[in-house]
């Protein structure tokens, strides 16, 4: 099973909320063991983003990088 799948069957059933709150909980642990799960998280609202959400996405990133 590779990263990618395990991660999303771990948050199978889970309610926005739960989804939340782990988003949340892994931010502010600054622990950077929980980036790869960020990251799978991250490429599902990409690969399921239009072209105006995936350059707010981007604006957002280029503003807080470039800071």
């Amino acid at each position: 099973m590779s990263i990618k799948d395990y991660i999303i069957n771990n948050f199978k059933d889970s309610s926005k909320d739960e989804i939340k709150e782990s988003i949340v909980e892994s931010i502010s642990s600054n622990d950077e063991v929980v980036l790869p799960g960020l990251g799978v998280l991250f490429s599902i609202v990409w690969e399921n983003s239009d072209e105006e959400l995936k350059n707010k996405i981007l604006d957002i990133l280029e503003k807080k990088i470039n800071q």
